[in-house]
């Protein structure tokens, strides 16, 4: 607190102890039980500004002061003709959420730096946003009111990179002050974080700040991806490099890479993500049901993305048609067709995760098979659901069953993750998969951690040029009701 905040607080204390008839025998019984530590002469000397307090003890009392102030209002009021509402806030956390919402209504995507500094001021702190890229290695910051000077931040090497990965508002010191980090989301999805710079260094450890800051991070990242929707000024700040045709294509086809419910969360990646060609994920969440899906169409290039496009949108219209697992496979066959002389061929794993019972439902399709991990461990790879690669003739298709326990991972990919290969030709394999899943699983990483740590090494371990698309996706499932129930 400043000097001048200070003596507007003390001069605050003395009006309202004037007002009110206040004894300081009474007001320092109240600071006492409160917590406070100095004497009753001390708090005498302090009113008559013959002593300072610390800041702390100056909070303590006014809090003490104001509790006795409300005990002193009636406890009934006469009642208005009507419902009298409060008029629109401009200051504190409301004050904030308007400000973010009046100052995107209308609004381009590249308007959202200054938003939040306007939503930051209602909080009496500044705000900047950061984006990270598509890769997940760098935090941008936003160009903007307080953003022009800042660099970007590793998502492995810096603070706010720790609070991206770990879904925490975390705080530390630098010359300028205090700071606090902000997971910056929507919904499940990790967008970046915000960056709060707090004028009194108290505040970064007050929990109803960090709780707006939590709910203002929520809006403003939901914003954010809503704005993208038409418009590419937020999408090139998140853009390392150019992307070719069928990878932009491929990123309309895919969902958010992150999503969940109460019940799972899926999350998922693709690299390399200006150049990948023939994979793609997708999922649909409920409230009892999650689908998931995985497509790799063979070759690398433009027609690959275009194979992809065909099966994942003859997919997603039997599914929101009500489908079954089977219709939905025998969809995307009968849209890949079964002519080997097209070159149309497409493996994919599509699969049905009852949320209530665990119960799970796959088809394989030429594709690696699904692994489950529990408990640390990679426990079963899921064989049993069966039928050739979309684009063959299939005599049979068999549906796999299988049962989840709470807290299990299903892990699908395709193999450019298990076929990555080292300067000597060695695969990245699936004994390296599995020990790398049983490690990170065991960690207590969230799912978009875990898939971010998983491309990236897979990225490292083919020295950052992939032959092959490598897509990952994997749904983590807790039964909370079951969990709750007595």
């Amino acid at each position: 607190m400043s000097v001048e905040q200070s003596s507007k607080q003390l001069e605050a204390l003395r009006r309202a102890l004037g007002r009110s008839g206040l004894t300081y025998e009474s007001v320092w019984l109240r600071y006492f039980a409160l917590g406070g530590t100095a004497a009753l002469v001390e708090i005498e000397a302090h009113v008559a500004g013959l002593m300072p307090l610390p800041a702390p003890e100056r909070d303590i009392l006014a809090h003490a002061v104001n509790e006795l102030l409300e005990e002193q209002a009636p406890p009934e009021r006469v009642p208005y003709s009507r419902t009298v509402r409060e008029p629109t806030p401009d200051i504190g956390p409301l004050g904030a959420l308007v400000a973010a919402l009046g100052g995107m209504h209308l609004a381009p995507p590249e308007r959202l730096p200054t938003v939040i500094a306007g939503a930051g001021e209602a909080l009496g702190v500044e705000m900047v946003g950061y984006l990270v890229d598509y890769e997940q290695r760098m935090l941008h910051p936003l160009p903007g009111v307080h953003g022009g000077s800042r660099e970007a931040l590793g998502v492995e090497t810096s603070l706010a990179g720790r609070a991206f990965r770990t879904l925490e508002t975390l705080s530390g010191k630098n010359g300028d002050g205090v700071r606090l980090w902000v997971p910056l989301l929507d919904g499940a999805e990790r967008l970046g974080v915000l960056e709060v710079v707090v004028g009194n260094p108290a505040d970064a450890d007050d929990p109803a700040l960090r709780s707006q800051l939590t709910w203002l991070a929520g809006l403003l990242g939901h914003l954010h991806t809503v704005t993208t929707q038409y418009g590419d000024g937020l999408d090139r700040i998140r853009r390392r490099h150019p992307r070719n045709t069928a990878a932009e294509l491929v990123w309309q086809l895919i969902p958010p890479t992150t999503a969940g419910t109460e019940k799972v969360t899926v999350a998922g990646m693709i690299e390399p993500c200006y150049t990948v060609g023939g994979d793609a994920f997708d999922y649909a969440l409920s409230e009892t049901t999650a689908h998931l899906a995985i497509f790799d169409a063979t070759g690398h290039s433009l027609e690959s993305g275009l194979i992809t496009a065909m099966a994942v949108s003859a997919y997603r219209a039997v599914r929101r048609d009500g489908g079954s697992l089977f219709d939905q496979a025998m969809a995307v066959d009968e849209v890949i067709g079964t002519d080997v002389q097209t070159g149309r061929l497409v493996t994919s794993v599509l699969a049905e995760l009852d949320l209530r019972s665990g119960r799970l439902r796959y088809i394989s399709a030429g594709h690696p098979y699904p692994l489950v991990v529990r408990g640390g461990r990679v426990v079963k790879l899921l064989n049993k659901g069966r039928r050739p690669i979309f684009g063959l003739p299939a005599r049979d298709v068999t549906v796999g069953e299988e049962v989840l326990e709470p807290d299990d991972w299903l892990v699908l990919y395709t193999d450019g993750i298990t076929e990555a290969r080292d300067e000597n030709g060695t695969f990245f394999g699936l004994d390296r998969l599995e020990s790398f899943l049983e490690r990170e699983t065991a960690a207590g990483h969230p799912p978009p951690e875990m898939v971010r740590r998983l491309v990236r090494r897979v990225m490292e371990h083919q020295k950052e040029v992939l032959q092959d698309d490598a897509t990952v996706v994997v749904a983590k499932w807790a039964d909370l009701t079951r969990q709750l129930t007595p």
